[in-house]
């Protein structure tokens, strides 16, 4: 792939910040640190999202440090037994299987747990942290230096079959939503955490799936396909005249793995002048499927590469899975960013395509999104 002659088609604007490293900014497509969050505050262990801790992937302090301008901040419902500390369900009555169905009551008050603790964040960082509901936003937070958080659903169990918590989560600030994690809801089915495997795994969408495409393409909420199978997939495809994004997923064709995408599905995230956010998981980049945290950035470049030649150099951008997997130590958490912008760099990338990798095509397809 000729990388250094990729260019920017961009449209021109005020030039974001740097992180203290001297690469740019991050928007990355995908983490799970309001899970991490949540859940160690019902464990009586809270920590806070301002202070550096050598824990986890991301805190304020380390994210400044590596340039995270931002990103999507998923509200994933954690299996039942995870819950139960949350919603105060007695534990012993609740069986340790993730990809058992949870009721969408139970489901919303975690979604709502998870909000507010990113409320407090907000209100507590004295603008450092800033909910944004569109992509104007999300620039003009970043380029003050500020943290810009778009909530995101993976999985979509809280929504009700008349959607009227999607009306309110939308005026909450949900921006996107994966109809599914990998366990089935009432709107699709999710592709399990299986290598050697294509997601053509189970149906398509339900009849409540295909209208929940339509609601969020009228309310301008990105759908996300990251864990949906391929069935659902299409019927995805068929249905919606928006971009297909896939938050956090790699290339099949390199890693067999259930979770990422075929070329055929990548074929038509192009078509629809969509994007990918590549996934750090080891797991998901190794040809062998392997979780190896010493796993070199060669790899996570070589899933790169092939996305690129695919998709374009408007297709292709960041969706770590900071706090929801093992990435590799080269990267480690949030500080680490710039060592992978290093790489890209080393690996013949332009100036111009790493900031859109970066940060430009996650505000185009947004835009492109109506968000």
């Amino acid at each position: 792939m000729d990388r250094a002659n990729k260019v920017a088609r961009f449209p021109s604007s005020k030039k974001m910040p740097e992180s203290a490293q001297g690469t740019p900014l991050v928007f990355d497509g995908h983490n799970d640190v309001l899970l991490k969050l949540v859940l160690q505050k019902a464990a009586g262990k809270p920590r806070n999202f301002m202070q550096e801790v050598s824990y986890d992937h991301i805190d304020l302090v380390r994210a400044q440090r590596g340039g995270l301008g931002g990103g999507l901040f998923a509200l994933f419902v954690p299996p039942r037994y995870e819950l139960a500390p949350v919603l105060g369900l007695e534990s012993r009555h609740v069986a340790k299987d993730d990809f058992g169905a949870v009721p969408q009551g139970e489901a919303l008050a975690y979604t709502m747990a998870a909000i507010a603790e990113m409320v407090r964040i907000e209100r507590k960082s004295g603008g450092k942290v800033v909910i944004c509901k569109n992509s104007a936003e999300v620039s003009e937070s970043m380029r003050a230096g500020s943290m810009a958080v778009v909530l995101h659903m993976e999985g979509a169990e809280a929504i009700d079959r008349d959607f009227n918590s999607l009306e309110v989560l939308y005026q909450l600030g949900v921006r996107s939503i994966g109809p599914v994690w990998s366990r089935p809801t009432i709107f699709a089915y999710g592709v399990p955490m299986i290598y050697g495997r294509t997601p053509d795994i189970g149906p398509g969408l339900t009849d409540l799936g295909k209208e929940l495409v339509r609601q969020c393409n009228h309310l301008g909420i990105m759908l996300d396909m990251a864990h949906l199978n391929e069935k659902g997939f299409w019927d995805v495809a068929a249905i919606s005249d928006k971009p297909i994004v896939a938050t956090h997923s790699n290339v099949f064709a390199i890693c067999p793995h259930a979770r990422n995408l075929t070329d055929k599905q990548l074929d038509a995230i192009a078509e629809s002048k969509g994007l990918v956010g590549i996934n750090f998981a080891t797991s998901f980049l190794a040809a062998d499927g392997k979780p190896n945290p010493d796993l070199p950035l060669e790899q996570l470049i070589k899933h790169t590469d092939y996305l690129i030649e695919k998709l374009g150099e408007d297709g292709v951008a960041l969706g770590s899975d900071f706090d929801g997997c093992g990435v590799p130590k080269a990267i480690g958490d949030a500080s680490g960013l710039p060592n992978l912008l290093k790489a890209f760099a080393g690996a013949g990338y332009g100036a111009e395509l790493i900031e859109k990798i970066a940060h430009k095509n996650w505000l185009s397809v947004m835009q492109r999104s109506g968000i």
